[in-house]
């Protein structure tokens, strides 16, 4: 996990980083077998547009106040998506700096309830497109290493792929 530097303050907010609250946050890496189904049908994993960075990820956010991290990424994720799922094991915790400090995300494997649903974002400003990639994409169009990071922690965990 990164660790804040003690040391730099944010322009605008003048506050030491090392004096920044936790910003606490969940996600998911949904899955489902691509077309086809069936043991031979590659996986496919659910990646989201964030217009306002211009990058692809997996869906997460942060959490509500007083919110659990489970319920805050299966919200999450019907926000980002559009779907509902269902939790699977845990798969991994990250942590990194942002603008406006330290941020942990906590991640789930997850699988649509109904896996042949269109999967839409609730606000397009927010999310602006959301598709189904095949697993081997997956890892060249995220945006962020810590996210392919989860990737390969679902690799082993779920699909028993080790690097």
């Amino acid at each position: 996990m990164s660790r804040v530097g003690a040391v730099g303050r944010d322009a605008e907010r003048g506050v030491p980083r090392a004096e920044r609250p936790l910003i606490r946050a969940a996600g998911g890496v949904v899955w489902r077998q691509g077309a086809g189904g069936g043991p031979d049908a590659e996986v496919e994993v659910l990646l989201v547009h964030r217009p306002r960075y211009d990058d692809w990820s997996l869906p997460k956010g942060k959490l509500e106040s007083g919110e659990k991290h489970k319920a805050a990424a299966l919200r999450e994720v019907l926000e980002e998506t559009g779907l509902r799922c269902e939790l699977g094991p845990k798969l991994a915790q990250v942590g990194y700096d942002t603008a406006l400090g330290p941020k942990r995300v906590k991640w789930w494997a997850m699988t649509p309830l109904d896996p042949d649903a269109t999967p839409e974002a609730d606000d397009p400003d927010e999310v602006s497109e959301v598709r189904w990639v095949r697993f081997a994409e997956a890892w060249t169009m995220l945006s962020y290493g810590t996210e392919r990071e989860v990737l390969a922690a679902f690799a082993d965990r779920v699909l028993d792929i080790a690097d």
